[in-house]
């Protein structure tokens, strides 16, 4: 893709007379939806131990109730991909993005431990059904631009998520009740939803896709898919060991004071927030493999630097350089996805994100089986295994499909 006009030959027929103020407001819309959605996975993640507490969980109980969020999240992209494909992305971002809201509303209202596990699982439903939908309304609103912007709205994803973290830690320092803290974002993403989602690109069915000459495939048989897939499992593999071991790392390894150990979060979250803002313009520059390279290698490198000098500041800004470049594997692997030809974009975007939640799973549990077996640095150096295998191949499959 190029900053210049879109090609309007290769839009559907439903996209092809919008004015330039109705594909802008559609960005502008879309940049909101991301924005909601990582502001309402951190007010449900701030509750984590709120949950814990209020129900007397213990670790086994609690790592279930999460993992209902994760497996409610896995079988809404198996199931609804093809439903979204059929009614289209403004629809379904309305109607995940309200099951999200509600859930999370009704998360610390509900009395007994089994409703719990529904309400987290629907909560988990409706946050992939939303994730799959806007990111396939950011496909659709990049080719009806003509330039890339999937990065930067991943980048309101990660500020969304900034500013619903600490929103909520700041409302909570000033005693308001957890359960009305969750209804207040509950509200606020509802009505932001109602207000986004009319300027939302309208649906554009199967038959009126611009490829519909060509015949529809299975994304279950797809190479393409799957090569997407599996980079994207990988990618979150480091991704979520990132998450979970890093902190744990400056404490154990580093032996940095639990204040600079938590910087090891604050320090790969803004090197992520702050790569995805750059993204588009490095693609629309050098191209999608070029990027995946370059920023597989930037991550890996930071890994090795933060593995091999520990030490606070070494090692702060390694992890920096790791969200530099896991920031944009993500959006340009979405991007792909709801580009691979005969596939609507719905359906490839929920194969490939299906298999990147089971990364986001396994990434801290391969870390820590590793790390038990041999210690916590080599468990680590899976991570930056992951980078420069991704470094290695993510082009080639890149250049292959022609993206």
């Amino acid at each position: 893709m190029s900053d210049r006009s879109p090609d309007l030959a290769a839009l559907p027929a439903a996209h092809r007379n919008l004015s330039g103020t109705a594909r802008q407001r559609a960005r502008i819309a879309t940049m909101a939806v991301f924005f909601i959605a990582g502001m309402m996975y951190a007010s449900w993640g701030v509750h984590v131990p709120t949950v814990r507490d209020r129900f007397h969980l213990n670790p086994a109980m609690l790592s279930l109730a999460l993992f209902a969020v994760a497996g409610g999240s896995i079988g809404a992209m198996v199931a609804n991909g093809s439903w979204i494909a059929r009614v289209g992305t403004r629809r379904a971002c309305l109607t995940g993005g309200l099951v999200m809201a509600a859930c999370a509303a009704l998360i610390l209202v509900v009395p007994v431990y089994w409703m719990l596990l529904v309400v987290l699982a629907c909560f988990g439903g409706g946050m992939a059904t939303l994730d799959v939908a806007m990111n396939a309304e950011a496909s659709a609103v990049e080719k009806a631009l003509g330039r890339p912007i999937m990065s930067s709205l991943h980048g309101m994803f990660s500020l969304g998520g900034m500013f619903g973290a600490a929103a909520g830690g700041a409302l909570l320092s000033r005693g308001m009740a957890p359960a009305a803290h969750l209804a207040l974002a509950a509200a606020i993403c509802t009505l932001v939803l109602l207000a986004a989602c009319p300027a939302v690109l309208p649906y554009v069915s199967h038959d009126d896709q611009p490829d519909a000459a060509t015949p529809r495939a299975n994304r279950w048989r797809s190479p393409a898919l799957w090569a997407l897939g599996t980079m994207a499992l990988v990618a979150l593999i480091a991704e979520g060991a990132m998450y979970d071991w890093a902190t744990v790392y400056m404490r154990d390894v580093v032996l940095a004071t639990p204040a600079l150990a938590s910087a090891a979060y604050a320090a790969f979250s803004g090197g992520m927030a702050a790569a995805r803002f750059a993204g588009d313009a490095v693609r629309a520059r050098f191209g999608a493999p070029q990027l995946v390279m370059a920023s597989a290698a930037l991550a890996c490198a930071g890994m090795v630097g933060a593995l091999l000098l520990p030490n606070p500041v070494a090692a702060l800004i390694g992890f920096t350089l790791m969200g530099l470049g896991l920031a944009n594997m993500m959006p340009v692997l979405f991007a792909a996805a709801a580009s691979v030809k005969g596939i609507h974009a719905a359906e490839g975007l929920a194969h490939v994100a299906g298999l990147a939640y089971f990364g986001l799973l396994l990434g801290p549990v391969i870390i820590g089986a590793v790390a038990q077996a041999t210690n916590l640095p080599v468990g680590l150096s899976v991570v930056a295994i992951c980078a420069a295998a991704i470094a290695i191949a993510g082009p080639k499959v890149l250049r292959h499909l022609k993206i």
